[in-house]
């Protein structure tokens, strides 16, 4: 992975713990995705027509099918992870979430586009997925989905955790995989293939503001300071991310920005109250490691 692509990925990585630690703050629903979405459409704006004035009109088929497909599938991901952090930890959740993730795009990239990874590209991804599953609790977090008795509480807090975080995961991979052939392959700006996929979200979201009005405005009152928060950062951060996809390998970039997880580890357990933060440091070592073994990795 060339430098540029690894400072793009570690600015992105520090991004996406800070939205996702304001999202969890939320405790929002499908409702705060389309509140989200329709800042990120406004906030968005003046962006989206400087780089598709000139380029949208000529989109085909095989673009906007690519975009469709990528707005439907970043839906179902966001308000599965909002369910997840409704029912369980955002230190449970999240590390879950971005571990699976990225070990299944990793895999995929090696056959949909072609790319190698070698011995020590390999070994920097392993690093990656065992940091991430150490910030989500390691051998604890195995203890505490077996034991019963007076643990049943936590332990089926850490089941959902696990249960939406992988869920989480896998549409993580596919959002990726999907997005990183249609900015390597079909050559679609980063910037355009977010802000355009954003209006797909809404559509598909907009009907859930409908029921229960009166719910919907007393949580817009409630949550929109925050998802002003994540509409305004969160597409910076993947946008730097897909910016990355254009010059390095997918299976380099997809894990590399677990770097995110160093952050919500050392941020989101201080701020959210959630423990064993001796056992997230280590993971957050182990993912910091991976990284670097990744960007050094040709």
């Amino acid at each position: 992975m060339n430098s540029q692509a690894f400072i793009l990925v570690l600015v992105a990585g520090l991004i996406h713990a800070l939205w996702n630690i304001v999202a969890k703050k939320a405790g929002g629903d499908s409702r705060f995705a389309c509140f989200t979405n329709l800042l990120t459409m406004l906030v968005w704006a003046p962006v989206g027509i400087y780089f598709g004035w000139q380029v949208v009109p000529g989109w085909g088929w095989r673009e906007w099918g690519f975009i469709a497909v990528s707005g439907v599938v970043h839906v179902i991901y966001f308000v599965t992870l909002l369910r997840g952090y409704r029912k369980s930890d955002l230190t449970v959740v999240y590390p879950v979430a971005r571990g699976s993730g990225p070990l299944i795009s990793s895999v995929a990239a090696l056959f949909l586009l072609d790319e190698k990874l070698t011995v020590s590209g390999w070994l920097g991804i392993i690093s990656v997925v065992v940091g991430v599953m150490l910030i989500a609790g390691g051998p604890g977090l195995i203890r505490s989905v077996l034991r019963g008795g007076q643990d049943d509480a936590k332990r089926t807090l850490i089941r959902n955790g696990i249960y939406y975080g992988l869920i989480t995961g896998v549409f993580v991979a596919a959002y990726t995989v999907i997005d990183g052939y249609a900015v390597k392959v079909i050559l679609i700006s980063p910037m355009l293939i977010y802000y355009f996929c954003n209006f797909f979200q809404i559509a598909i979201l907009v009907p859930t503001l409908w029921r229960h009005t009166g719910d919907t405005i007393r949580l817009w009152k409630a949550q929109w300071k925050y998802a002003l928060v994540v509409a305004g950062v969160s597409p910076l951060s993947y946008i730097l991310v897909l910016l990355a996809m254009q010059s390095a390998p997918l299976s380099h970039v997809a894990p590399a920005r677990e770097v995110s997880m160093l952050f919500a580890a050392l941020i989101g357990g201080h701020l959210l109250g959630e423990g064993d933060r001796m056992i997230r440091l280590l993971g957050a070592v182990m993912i910091g490691a991976g990284v670097i073994v990744l960007g050094l990795s040709s």
